[in-house]
């Protein structure tokens, strides 16, 4: 009996083996844009579908991004500047793509661009703190997303949300993980809705990596940030070994991210050129062998362990 459930999970991986390798004829056609290229994920995709002949439309934050990545690839992808927390940025940037794209429609959207600072007790912290990274993470993909749907429809094509460990359990205070959860929920709304038009939603969730997001030196700065402002009445309750702590463990979450960052923009190259995208992408070993695990468990049991890990 042993030897038939062995086999049978051998043609499993064997069958999921084969679906993955199956990837999509006509790339140097499709469209793709990508938010927040600035450096990190999307800087790095840029580059990447760039060498796979695809035609890529990459916002970035800044002109000194965009100039830099220009001369870091060929002449067939694109730059715009995009603030996705400002709204007529927004409206700007889906303008223009419309014009790019033309009666091809958008195969692919990425939706990249985020922030995670501030992050620190969620006592510390003002209503200001939490909307900053809302604004940004949730918002801003919302907002992204809706006015391009259309040009996706048309292409049957993908979007690629980037998600996090922290949209599947909740690593620390802040509006972080707060976005990250209506992150996943907006993709699961959107590939229920939009599966009978032949669009294809995918979600990376990734472990801890070395982007500009998370340094350690940035990090602390903002964390002592908020310590300094907080009330005297504040930091007596909670302790200088709270705040200690604290501190150790953004330190901790800085030291064990890694810096093979093709870990998960191969992921979101494979959701947006694969025959058969998966519908999540766990990027990173904490990610797939702790954190998603940890997801799953009874919630006291899953406490416990957080409680004991970075």
């Amino acid at each position: 009996m042993w030897l038939w459930l062995l086999a049978l999970l051998g043609l499993y991986f064997l069958y999921r083996w084969y679906r993955d390798r199956q990837i999509l004829q006509n790339l140097p056609d499709k469209y793709v844009l990508i938010t927040g290229c600035d450096s990190g994920f999307g800087n790095l995709l840029a580059k990447q579908l760039d060498r796979k002949g695809m035609r890529v439309l990459a916002a970035c934050l800044t002109q000194r991004g965009a100039e830099q990545l220009k001369e870091a690839t060929s002449q067939r992808l694109q730059t715009l500047i995009l603030d996705v927390a400002d709204s007529q940025s927004v409206a700007a940037a889906a303008d223009w793509v419309k014009q790019q794209v033309g009666d091809r429609g958008l195969w692919g959207l990425v939706n990249n661009a985020g922030i995670l600072i501030p992050v620190a007790p969620n006592e510390w912290l003002i209503k200001d703190d939490f909307l900053k990274i809302l604004n940004v993470n949730l918002v801003g993909v919302i907002d992204v997303t809706l006015p391009l749907l259309p040009l996706i429809r048309k292409a049957k094509g993908r979007i690629v949300n980037v998600s996090s460990i922290a949209g599947r359990l909740a690593l620390c205070g802040g509006g972080y993980c707060i976005s990250k959860y209506g992150v996943e929920a907006f993709s699961d709304s959107l590939r229920r809705e939009l599966h009978s038009f032949g669009v294809k939603v995918s979600i990376i969730n990734p472990d801890f990596f070395k982007t500009m997001i998370l340094k350690a030196n940035v990090l602390q700065e903002n964390f002592q940030q908020v310590w300094s402002r907080i009330p005297k009445e504040t930091k007596e309750h909670y302790g200088q070994k709270y705040f200690e702590n604290y501190s150790k463990n953004i330190d901790d979450m800085a030291v064990v991210a890694k810096s093979k960052l093709t870990l998960v923009t191969d992921c979101m190259e494979h959701a947006l050129t694969a025959v058969h995208p998966r519908t999540r992408y766990s990027a990173g070993w904490y990610a797939k062998l702790f954190y998603i695990p940890l997801s799953y468990l009874p919630t006291v049991l899953a406490d416990y362990l957080l409680s004991i890990s970075v």
